[in-house]
C-alpha cells in the first residue's frame, strides 16, 4: 500500500504548519495543525479541498506522487475558508479542465473570493457524482461553521469527507489515522478547535450529526487532524455533548486581579472547593492565560466562577473580554457564580450580574463581593460560595 492510501482509491495529501503561531490570526498553534485534502481515484479523479495557498507547492508534489501526470478531473469543495480553498486559483492553472464542484453558496464564494466562473459544476443535497468504481454524494452541512459547507460521502469506501467538522488543531507526526498517530492530545485539541471556531453553532452541529448518524461511516477524514478510523464514536460522542453544551463535572475559576487581591479570592474559593470534594478544578489568571484554553474548560465542565476587579467604572478588560467570547458562542446553561473587589465604588459584581441576566444563566448563590483588600473576613463567604457550587447548605462545615 502507498504509505499515502488510507483506503483503496483514497489518498491523504494534505500538510503540516508548524510555523503559524495563530489560528484566524487569533488562536495559539502550539502543536501546529494540517490542511487535509484528500485524492479519490476511480477511473476518474477528483480532489476533495485544498490546502492553505502558502503550501500549494506542496500539495502539488503530492498530488503527482499519487497520479503522476494523469489530470484531475474535479475538484470538491466541501468549505471555503481560505485555508481549505486559497489553492484553488492554481490547480486551475496546473489542471486547466479541472471542473470545481460545489453547491450554490460555494460557487458564489468561488466567485467572490478567486474571481472564477466558469468551469463550475453545481450540486444539490444528494446527489451523486460517479468518478467510475467509486462515487461522492453530496449533503448540506450549512453554518457548520459557514453557510456553505457540505460534507461528501463515499459509499463504496464508507468514507465520509466532513470538511472542518470532527476537526482538532494539531499537526500530524508522521502518521494520518488515528491508529498512526497518538491521539491523546487531540481530543484536547477538539475540543480547543471546536470552542473557538465552531462553538457558537451548536444547531448547525447537531442537525449534521443526524445526517452522518444515517451514514455506515467507518472512516471520517476531516480537513484538520487526524483521520479518523479506530475511535468513530468517541469522535462524535465529544462533537454531540460539545454541540449540546453538555459540561461533565468541574470547575473552571476565571479571574483576573491588578494588585493581587482578587486573585487572593480566586485562590480562597480554589482551595475550598477541593476542601468540599470538588474536582476537577482549574483555575485561570485571564491576563495571561491563553483564551483558547480557558474556552475549551468552559465548553468542557459544567460550572464557571468569574471574578473581577472594578475598573474605570467597570469589568476589568480580560473579564469582559472573556464575558464577550462566551456570550458570542451562545451557551444557553452554565453553573454559574461570581465575585469581585472594587476600591471606592463597586461596578464589577453588578455586570457580572447582568452578564448571567443577558445569557438567562441562574446564579448558584449570591455574588461574593469585596471592599479593598483581602482579609480573613472573606474566608466565610468564600466557603460558602464554595459550598454552593458542591451543592451543600451555605456554611456548612
Amino acid at each position: 500500500m502507498n504509505i499515502t492510501e488510507i483506503l483503496p482509491g483514497i489518498h491523504y495529501v494534505g500538510v503540516n504548519d508548524r510555523t503559524t503561531t495563530r489560528f484566524e490570526a487569533l488562536w495559539s498553534l502550539p502543536f501546529g495543525v494540517s490542511y487535509n485534502a484528500y485524492l479519490v481515484v476511480g477511473d476518474k479523479i477528483a480532489l476533495i479541498d485544498t490546502v492553505e495557498a502558502s503550501y500549494g507547492s506542496l500539495l502539488e508534489a503530492n498530488i503527482r506522487e499519487i497520479i503522476g501526470e494523469r489530470k484531475i478531473d474535479y475538484l470538491v469543495v466541501n468549505h471555503m475558508e481560505p485555508d481549505h480553498s486559497s489553492s484553488i486559483v492554481a490547480l486551475r492553472r496546473l489542471y486547466p479542465g479541472l471542473q470545481i464542484v460545489g453547491n450554490a453558496k460555494t460557487l458564489q464564494m468561488i466567485g467572490g473570493f478567486y474571481g472564477i466562473t466558469e468551469g463550475l459544476l453545481e450540486v444539490r443535497e444528494g446527489e451523486t457524482l460517479d468518478l467510475g468504481g467509486l462515487s461522492l454524494s453530496f449533503h448540506l452541512i450549512p453554518m457548520v461553521h459557514w453557510p456553505e459547507t457540505m460534507v461528501s460521502w463515499c459509499p463504496e469506501r464508507r468514507t465520509v469527507f466532513s470538511g472542518d467538522a470532527f476537526g482538532t488543531f494539531g499537526a500530524l507526526d508522521g502518521g494520518i489515522t488515528d491508529s498512526q498517530v497518538e491521539t491523546e492530545h487531540f481530543w484536547d485539541e477538539m475540543r480547543r478547535y471546536y470552542a473557538c471556531i465552531v462553538g457558537k453553532y451548536g444547531v448547525p452541529v447537531q442537525k449534521a450529526l443526524q445526517k452522518v448518524r444515517t451514514l455506515p461511516v467507518e472512516t471520517i477524514c476531516p480537513t484538520h487532524g487526524p483521520v479518523w478510523q479506530q475511535q468513530i464514536d468517541r469522535v462524535i460522542d465529544t462533537y454531540d455533548r460539545l454541540s449540546r453544551y453538555e459540561g461533565e463535572k468541574g470547575v473552571v475559576v476565571a479571574y483576573a486581579s491588578m494588585y493581587g487581591n482578587t486573585e487572593q479570592m480566586a485562590e480562597r474559593i480554589a482551595r475550598e472547593l477541593a476542601d468540599q470534594g470538588v474536582h476537577p478544578i482549574r483555575v485561570y489568571n485571564l491576563s495571561y492565560a491563553d483564551p483558547s484554553i480557558v474556552l475549551r474548560d468552559i465548553f468542557r465542565f459544567d460550572t464557571l466562577l468569574v471574578g473581577s476587579p472594578t475598573y474605570n467604572g467597570g469589568l476589568f478588560p480580560p473579564v469582559a473580554e472573556l464575558l464577550e467570547r462566551l456570550a458570542a458562542r451562545c451557551i444557553p446553561a452554565r453553573r454559574f457564580g461570581f465575585f469581585g473587589s472594587f476600591c471606592w465604588a463597586g461596578a464589577a459584581v453588578r455586570q457580572m450580574g447582568e452578564f448571567a441576566q443577558k445569557m438567562k444563566w441562574e446564579p448558584l448563590c449570591d455574588p461574593v463581593e469585596m471592599k479593598q483588600g483581602f482579609s480573613a473576613n472573606m474566608y466565610e463567604a468564600c466557603r460558602n460560595l464554595a459550598a454552593r457550587v458542591a451543592g451543600k447548605p451555605a456554611q456548612e462545615e
